[in-house]
């Protein structure tokens, strides 16, 4: 994982908007986060964290078969920022793409490197996720300013003869509901002008109401689909690593399926909601403090933006 050296808690939105450590905290888990500053992007982020994934698998760029970065804030509407991680790595020739899954991406990459893999075109992809939110945060909206971090988690796929990696993927979306969480204005759709900019419909709008309900029933879902399709109960579960959304959406989806809270990993109280990010930092950092380890079967769920969802299972 990379995250920026830059703290910002709670404290500092109370200085500019009418809010409360204790609001925030009681209403969303969040205590802290992090925010780039001038010279880190997302693909800076995304960088360190690949360098860190291919230290830890010990593989080098020329390695590498393709790369896949999941991100809602690239540097640049186009290039992908896997094609600026790809020229940083060295990894010439590698083809190298985007997903734009919102706070699903990470599993979504995970589920496409896989079928790559599955299907013998690959055998080892880089799949990263990575978000600069705070460059696209209104910090006048006190509902959802609050909530997002910047941060990047990247992991290596590679396949294997052994009885481990991942179990099964699913993904799914709904465009029914893309106005829950957007960006007004930027695209061919409502090109930017200085009225809009100055409106700030070149920042994120969210439905907090719509997407907690969203968030819940299909985080409650997919712990059911996962465990299903692989015939598991909580009890074979070692750990699940949801996307760092919000406390009580968290609490309330694993709850309903007994998962003790020990068997749930979070770190939005420190990170806040990374987006694409926060599911591969949970990960990076739970195997750091050995939380999670070699031989455990862990649960990934995440839903974002599109709207979209998807969960994995993998054996470590």
């Amino acid at each position: 994982m990379a995250l920026p050296e830059k703290v910002v808690d709670n404290h500092y939105f109370e200085s500019i908007i009418d809010t409360s450590d204790e609001w925030i905290v009681q209403r969303t888990g969040v205590r802290e986060r992090r925010h780039v500053v001038e010279g880190e992007t997302t693909s800076t982020l995304a960088t360190a964290a690949a360098r860190k994934a291919m230290a830890n698998a010990g593989c080098e760029a020329t390695d590498l078969d393709l790369i896949i970065c999941a991100t809602i804030t690239p540097d640049q509407p186009f290039p992908a920022v896997a094609c600026f991680v790809q020229e940083a790595l060295g990894a010439e020739n590698v083809p190298s793409m985007d997903i734009s899954a919102a706070c699903s991406g990470f599993v979504y990459a995970m589920a496409t490197a896989t079928a790559f893999i599955e299907s013998g075109h690959y055998k080892r992809v880089l799949i990263i996720g990575a978000e600069t939110l705070s460059r696209t945060t209104d910090f006048t909206d006190r509902g959802s300013c609050i909530l997002f971090g910047d941060g990047a988690g990247a992991a290596v796929l590679e396949a294997t003869e052994e009885d481990k990696g991942v179990r099964y993927t699913v993904m799914q979306a709904d465009g029914k509901g893309k106005d829950f969480i957007h960006i007004p204005a930027g695209g061919s759709r409502t090109p930017l002008t200085p009225e809009l900019i100055e409106a700030k419909e070149d920042k994120m709008k969210m439905d907090g109401r719509g997407v907690y309900k969203f968030a819940v029933s299909k985080m409650q879902w997919l712990l059911g689909d996962c465990m299903d399709a692989c015939g598991l109960t909580p009890d074979d579960i070692d750990m699940v690593i949801p996307h760092q959304v919000n406390s009580r959406i968290i609490e309330s989806a694993t709850s309903k399926h007994n998962f003790p809270i020990e068997k749930v990993y979070t770190n939005l109280d420190r990170f806040g909601n990374t987006s694409a990010a926060s599911v591969p930092i949970a990960l990076a950092e739970a195997m750091e403090k050995g939380v999670v380890r070699e031989g455990m079967t862990v649960l990934f769920v995440a839903f974002g933006a599109g709207l979209t969802w998807a969960g994995a299972v993998v054996t470590l």
